[in-house]
């Protein structure tokens, strides 16, 4: 059984919804009626910044309530507050927003939101918040939210926690150990072996809750004392060997301040918040299957009403040339390898951003790589292909030169300007067409002209002829070079009936070329980014650092054509022949724009892999 297609509005080329087992779950349970509404969450930890990876989980999330009629929360699982900070929290926020918030009713599934929490639009389908929603009844009250207001916190049910531990402890199946961290993993056992019981283990239920009440009250230094679950310590899955609950951290929280010494363990406070909010499908990556035992034991141990949540595990994402930990990317920032989180090398979100990826572009890749059960890499190409089949529909096409080489039309008079009609978006007719400046100096790029060519070179050579984009043939007569035998200037002539779009403008060359106008031209910083490592798998070996790629961050002063001085930020651009660009968002000066590079026009580093 599949998903339903929300997006069928009686148009031909509706696409389909995609289909996964998850989604197959799903659909299954609608059928049956088996919840009331399916309600997912986003949980990350605010530990650090989202990279491409939560990407895929945020798509997956939010797309099935979208897709099902459901509800989707984002929740901080704000366990451990040595870790954690509010600039994640915030960063976190942004990222999600910015994905899924213009997320229209379109082929992709979502609307963004500005309504009440139960609403519920025409056609039936659920509307989507960032922040809580529809609550369960012994959720905590909480105010109305805005799609951008606070989202859901772990470290808000901390009260409701903490009673469903002293439950635990007076049903005889949670106790307070002394056993010091070492002596715990001693205890612990191995896969290959059991372990065995702490001799805490059978503390009294009365002498339990009285220690448990006194670690919250603050008696007690960190690591002192745990609350643990009595489960099995000869169990085969080592997260059912007596886990720690709660521990002592006597730290100040990015949230609740210093109200907590006693904070939840990750697997406690995980499967409790997801039944405080209602949460329906728990859905985690294929780390936390061995997790899942313990995420039922915990709510099948308490009396709780029915139905409970239900965890399912999909495989994470892997993406080539890139390392997606977030303590290895932590390094990266710490060490100052890149500029930052936002760098645009990096895979997280807001690098992505950044660097002028669309949101479009990411939702697409995720829902193009699937989801399944099994671990595998995703060849990064897949990801630039997603950016390349966006930005093709949506760049305006410009001129630009990234390294100059004058030229000099001799027969066109010093001071005629002639102008020449460029399209402004092939996939586009509607985006029309734009001028053109042609004068007597011109710029090529440096690679386009060759003084002794390779065999197939098919464009500018002594002697030999190529089209000017939009404009001319033109011949090489004469190379100029300086003292040392560089070339600083090529002399040709224009063939001024071979205008592109003219009357004779039929006579064939078999090169085009790119240039701009010298005078008329703009300067602008080039950021040209490329992939951040040299191997497909940096980090399957070694240190990760020694794979860095050394010219994944290349500047240079290039000429842009001059309507690009009027540049328009948030815009994205095709220089045509080079790539796709963008004004930097956060670095664009008056007195010289800044442009980064999205991608290349075709993946480069296939064609070098191909020669080698």
């Amino acid at each position: 059984m599949t998903a339903p297609n929300p997006t069928e509005s009686g148009k031909p080329d509706a696409p389909a919804a995609p289909s996964d087992f998850i989604r197959d779950i799903v659909a299954k349970h609608v059928a049956d009626k088996t919840y009331p509404r399916i309600h997912t969450r986003f949980p990350p930890e605010p530990n650090g910044y989202l990279h491409i990876g939560h990407a895929k989980s945020i798509c997956l999330n939010f797309g099935i309530a979208r897709e099902f009629g459901g509800i989707c929360n984002l929740r901080m699982d704000d366990t451990n507050p040595t870790k954690e900070d509010v600039e994640y929290v915030d960063s976190i926020q942004e990222d999600v927003n910015w994905l899924i918030g213009n997320w229209a009713d379109d082929k992709l599934g979502l609307k963004p939101k500005g309504k009440t929490p139960d609403a519920v639009t025409s056609n039936g389908k659920a509307d989507f918040y960032l922040g809580p929603v529809e609550q369960s009844p012994i959720a905590p009250a909480r105010r109305d939210q805005s799609p951008m207001a606070e989202p859901f916190y772990a470290s808000d049910y901390f009260e409701q926690i903490y009673d469903y531990a002293v439950q635990l402890i007076r049903k005889g199946v949670a106790y307070v150990d002394d056993l010091s961290p070492e002596d715990m993993d001693t205890y612990r056992g191995a896969p290959d072996r059991p372990g065995k019981d702490s001799p805490f283990r059978n503390r009294s239920v009365d002498e339990s809750l009285d220690l448990f009440a006194r670690m919250k009250n603050g008696e007690f230094p960190d690591g002192k004392r745990t609350l643990r679950a009595k489960i099995d310590m000869a169990s085969p899955n080592i997260w059912l060997r007596d886990p720690v609950l709660y521990r002592i951290r006597h730290a100040e929280h990015h949230h609740t301040g210093g109200k907590w010494c006693i904070y939840p363990m990750y697997d406690f406070a995980h499967c409790l918040s997801d039944y405080l909010e209602g949460i329906t499908h728990s859905i985690c990556t294929l780390e936390f299957e061995v997790h899942r035992p313990l995420y039922d034991w915990i709510l099948e141990q308490l009396d709780l009403p029915r139905p409970l949540p239900h965890q399912y595990e999909f495989a994470r994402l892997s993406l080539g040339y890139t390392v997606m930990s977030k303590r290895k990317l932590m390094q990266l920032v710490n060490e100052k390898l890149v500029v930052g989180w936002d760098d645009p090398r990096m895979p997280t979100i807001s690098g992505l951003r950044r660097r002028g990826v669309t949101a479009e572009a990411l939702r697409a890749f995720a829902y193009n790589i699937g989801i399944t059960k099994y671990n595998g890499l995703t060849d990064v190409a897949v990801l630039e292909h997603a950016i390349r089949e966006d930005l093709n529909k949506r760049a305006q096409r410009r001129l630009a030169v990234l390294r100059p080489l004058k030229v000099v039309l001799t027969n066109v008079p010093d001071g005629q300007t002639i102008d020449c009609d460029a399209v402004n978006n092939p996939e586009d007719p509607a985006a029309g067409t734009r001028k053109l400046p042609l004068t007597r100096e011109i710029f090529i790029e440096q690679d386009d002209f060759k003084e002794t060519p390779p065999p197939k070179y098919f464009r500018l050579k002594p002697g030999g002829e190529v089209r000017l984009k939009y404009a001319f043939i033109i011949k090489c007569d004469e190379v100029i070079k300086d003292a040392g035998g560089r070339i600083v200037e090529l002399r040709c002539t224009a063939d001024l009936d071979s205008k592109t779009g003219g009357r004779t403008a039929n006579r064939k060359v078999k090169g085009t070329i790119h240039w701009v106008s010298a005078p008329l031209a703009h300067n602008a910083e080039i950021r040209l980014y490329d992939r951040l490592f040299t191997v497909p798998e940096p980090d399957a070996a070694g240190d990760f650092k020694q794979f860095m790629n050394p010219h994944s961050l290349e500047v240079v002063t290039a000429r842009l054509e001059p309507s690009l001085a009027m540049a328009e930020k948030g815009t994205r651009y095709q220089f045509e022949r080079l790539g796709y660009f963008w004004p930097d968002p956060m670095d664009a000066v008056k007195t010289k724009p800044v442009f980064t590079r999205i991608i290349t026009l075709k993946d480069t580093w296939a064609k070098e892999a191909a020669k080698s």
